[in-house]
């Protein structure tokens, strides 16, 4: 540890902005709503400090749109909100995939739908991150559980938004958000930046949409001298609406396969406890913090579990979560909502292995002792 970088106690929204200022975010755009709402106090604090804009928008679509705006200036742009505010971007978040423009969205979950429980917490907003905006289309979710985890995941969504030219979600939820603990930050030799790739042909050669082998295309930023249309219609590779249907194809094909063909890279995940257990929890969020404890408390008790818990939700690790659920009696789903990941579990594992919801929808954290109820019934 540098001899500069000193440990501190914060609080997880301290901990986003933290990682996204040490990613390189130099613009936020967003409207105040609980339980997000100290990530754009403390960065309308900071960012001015170093160059950066901070703008409180006169709502959740326009806060979307100015993130989008400076995003395609060359600007790392971040947007934080909640519950309603979430729905309400979704339309732009669309728009953000279609026209290929890097950013990063934190949504703090709080309970219920409609304004529901806004200081209290939920996971109730896991298949919206997913599949919100409409359309078919690929999407990458973070889901950290500690107050490192919310740092080092932030710093990696603004890199995975720049590498793959596309929004990245980070799911956080009240409890995290606003629950404290130790932070070491990183040293700046330590940080990987990553930076979106730009053209190096002569403006008058760009094709804003062509991609290379990669099928990721080179980006330029608005005001360097390459002018280029973008448009939220399907478009060919100069940028302009198109109605022909294979270019059409060609366009939304590449658009999920160049996040389909590098879920390797982009999936993250955790297993921990006895991987002969008969029985694996599988959790995120605040929600793994209860399984981790259950995990240790079955320990003292003889009641033998292993844990596996997804940092990244979408692209859903899939191959590492059936390795580990092989041979299982029993999969148990801890989440703060009525089984939204549960029906993705069901999917992907044998009809023989029982898979158990210990869910939540009154806004309290899951207890340990139900999660371990459930395990000890399992011989």
């Amino acid at each position: 540890m540098s001899n500069k970088i000193k440990p501190v106690f914060v609080q997880g929204n301290h901990a986003c902005v933290l990682g996204a200022l040490k990613a390189g975010c130099r613009f936020f755009a967003g409207y105040p709503i609980t339980p997000s709402s100290e990530i754009a106090e403390i960065l309308a604090i900071e960012l001015p400090k170093i160059g950066g804009r901070f703008i409180q928008m006169e709502d959740e679509i326009a806060a979307m749109g100015a993130v989008i705006g400076a995003s395609l200036t060359g600007m790392k742009a971040l947007t934080a909100t909640s519950g309603p505010g979430f729905s309400l971007k979704q339309e732009n978040i669309g728009y953000a995939v279609m026209t290929e423009v890097p950013c990063v969205i934190v949504n703090v979950q709080r309970g219920g739908m409609s304004t529901g429980l806004p200081t209290q917490s939920a996971q109730g907003d896991v298949l919206q991150s997913r599949w919100g905006t409409h359309g078919d289309h690929e999407i990458i979710v973070l889901t950290p559980s500690t107050i490192p985890e919310i740092y080092r995941l932030t710093i990696r969504a603004f890199n995975l938004a720049e590498k793959y030219r596309t929004p990245v979600i980070l799911l956080l939820d009240e409890i995290i958000g606003h629950m404290r603990e130790v932070l070491v930050e990183y040293d700046d030799a330590d940080v990987e930046r990553i930076e979106r790739v730009r053209p190096d042909c002569p403006p008058d050669q760009y094709l804003p949409f062509k991609p290379d082998e990669t099928d990721i295309p080179p980006m330029a930023d608005f005001g360097s001298g390459y002018r280029y249309h973008v448009t939220g219609l399907c478009h060919d590779e100069t940028g302009f609406p198109t109605n022909d249907p294979v270019k059409i194809d060609k366009m939304m094909q590449r658009l999920n396969r160049k996040i389909s063909r590098y879920t390797d890279d982009i999936v993250e995940y955790q297993l921990d406890g006895n991987s002969d257990a008969p029985v694996l929890l599988m959790a995120y969020g605040s929600s793994a913090r209860s399984a981790r404890q259950a995990l240790r408390i079955g320990d003292e008790r003889g009641i033998s579990m292993s844990l596996f818990q997804p940092l990244t939700i979408w692209p859903f690790p899939e191959t590492a979560f059936q390795a580990a659920a092989a041979g299982k009696k029993k999969i148990i789903v801890v989440e703060a909502n009525a089984g939204q990941m549960k029906r993705e579990i069901e999917r992907l594992v044998n009809r023989d292995i029982q898979v158990q919801l210990i869910g939540s929808l009154n806004g309290e954290p899951i207890h340990p002792e139900k999660i371990l109820l459930a395990a000890g019934e399992v011989g």
